[in-house]
C-alpha cells in the first residue's frame, strides 16, 4: 500500500465509522414520537462519509478486496440514512424506519473483515468501553490459533438457505484449552441470525464468547402452535458443543422481541440445556409459568430487560413476568430502561455477559 493509498485510508474511515455509530444511536434510540428530533441529533454523517468517498475513491481504486468492502459498506450507510430521512421528510411511512436499519448489518458484514488488518475498523468491533484496551486489540492483530474462527454461517439441514439455518461467531484468539460461554441469541419478529448477529458481535467479541445467532424456521418463532424451532435450537447447540469448548455452565439464551418472549417458551420447558434466560423487550402471559416445569423454573437465573416507552409491548408486561417468576423461585434480576423504546439496548450486553459469569 503506497502513501497515497494510506493517507486515503486515513481520511475515509473516520467519516465512515462514525456514520455507522449514528446509525446505531439511531437504532438504540428510536421512538416513533420522537423521531424528527432524533434525526435531527444526528446531524449530516451521511452528507461528511459522501463527502469523503468522492474526495479519495480514485486513490483507493488498486485496492481490491480492501476497496469493495469499504464500497459496500459506505454504499449500506447511506442507503440507510437515505432510507431514514425520506421518513423524516414525510415521504414514506414510519414503519419504513424498521426497513432503514435493516442496511446496517448488511454494511458491517462487509466491513468485518477488514477488522484483522486495519486498527480503526479493530477497534471499532469492539466496545467502546475496551478500545483503549492495546491487549485486547493485539489479541486480534495475531494469526488464528483455531482454523473455525470468525463469522460463519451454516445453511438449514435441508439446505435451504437462511430459515432454519444460523450464523456463529467464534472470536479469533479461541483456543480449546478453556470453555467458553456461549449466547445464543434470537432475533425478533421477520428478523434474521444474520440481521441479529450484528446486535452481539461487539461484547462477544471483546468479553470472549461464542455467538450463536439462528434464524426461525417460519416468519418469526414458533409462539403458537407446534414448536418447531426448540428442536431446531437443540441440533445447533449440540453442533457447536461438538465442535468448539463450551462450558456447560454458561448457556445463555437470549432475544429481542418474539425472540425474547420464545426464550421464555423454550426455555422453561423442562428438557431446556439453557442455564440462564435473558428476554428482552418480550411479551410474558402467566400461562407461560403455569405451564412450565416447576423444577425447572426454581432457581433458574432469569434476566429481563425492558423499555419504559415500549410500544408494542409495555413495560406492564415485563413487571408482571418478575412478579411471577420470582413467585415461582426463579432468580430474576429485572432492568426497567427510562428512555428505551422497542429497540434493541445493545450497551445491555455487557451486564448480561458479566451476569451469566456471575451468576
Amino acid at each position: 500500500m503506497d502513501q497515497r493509498e494510506t493517507d486515503a485510508l486515513v481520511a475515509l474511515l473516520p467519516p465512515l465509522l462514525r456514520a455507522y455509530e449514528m446509525l446505531f444511536l439511531a437504532a438504540r434510540h428510536f421512538h416513533p414520537p420522537h423521531f424528527e428530533s432524533l434525526m435531527a441529533q444526528l446531524g449530516t454523517p451521511d452528507a461528511d462519509l459522501r463527502d469523503a468517498r468522492a474526495q479519495h475513491r480514485d486513490a483507493l481504486a488498486n485496492l481490491g478486496d480492501i476497496k469493495d468492502a469499504l464500497d459496500a459498506a459506505g454504499d449500506a450507510a447511506l442507503n440507510a440514512f437515505a432510507a431514514l430521512r425520506e421518513v423524516a421528510g414525510g415521504t414514506d411511512d414510519i414503519r419504513s424506519v424498521f426497513r432503514a436499519f435493516r442496511f446496517v448489518p448488511m454494511g458491517l458484514e462487509a466491513l468485518y473483515p477488514l477488522a484483522g488488518g486495519l486498527a480503526p475498523v479493530n477497534r471499532f468491533f469492539l466496545d467502546p468501553t475496551l478500545r483503549s484496551d492495546t491487549s485486547l486489540q493485539a489479541l486480534f492483530s495475531r494469526p488464528p490459533t483455531h482454523d473455525k474462527v470468525g463469522v460463519m454461517h451454516f445453511a438449514s439441514q435441508d439446505g435451504d438457505g437462511e430459515r432454519g439455518g444460523f450464523w456463529l461467531y467464534v472470536p479469533e484468539h479461541y483456543s480449546p484449552d478453556r470453555s467458553w460461554p456461549l449466547v445464543m441469541a434470537l432475533h425478533g419478529g421477520s428478523g434474521t441470525g444474520g440481521q441479529f448477529l450484528w446486535s452481539w458481535l461487539r461484547d462477544a467479541r471483546s468479553r470472549g464468547a461464542i455467538l450463536a445467532a439462528p434464524t426461525s424456521i417460519g416468519g418469526t418463532w414458533a409462539l403458537t402452535g407446534e414448536d418447531v424451532d426448540s428442536p431446531n435450537l437443540l441440533r445447533i447447540l449440540d453442533f457447536v458443543r461438538a465442535t468448539w469448548a463450551v462450558d456447560p455452565a454458561r448457556l445463555l439464551l437470549t432475544g429481542m422481541s418474539d425472540g425474547g418472549t420464545f426464550s421464555y417458551v423454550s426455555g422453561l420447558e423442562a428438557a431446556s440445556p439453557f442455564t440462564h434466560l435473558a428476554p428482552v423487550s418480550a411479551a410474558f402471559h402467566p400461562l407461560l409459568i403455569e405451564m412450565s416445569d416447576a423444577e425447572r423454573v426454581r432457581g433458574l437465573p432469569i434476566h429481563i430487560v425492558h423499555g419504559a416507552l415500549d410500544w408494542m409491548f409495555p413495560a406492564a408486561l415485563a413487571r408482571e413476568a418478575e412478579r411471577v417468576l420470582t413467585a415461582a423461585g426463579a432468580n430474576v434480576t429485572y432492568r426497567e430502561i427510562d428512555d428505551l423504546s422497542h429497540t434493541y439496548p445493545r450497551e445491555m450486553n455487557a451486564a448480561m455477559l458479566t451476569w451469566l459469569a456471575e451468576s
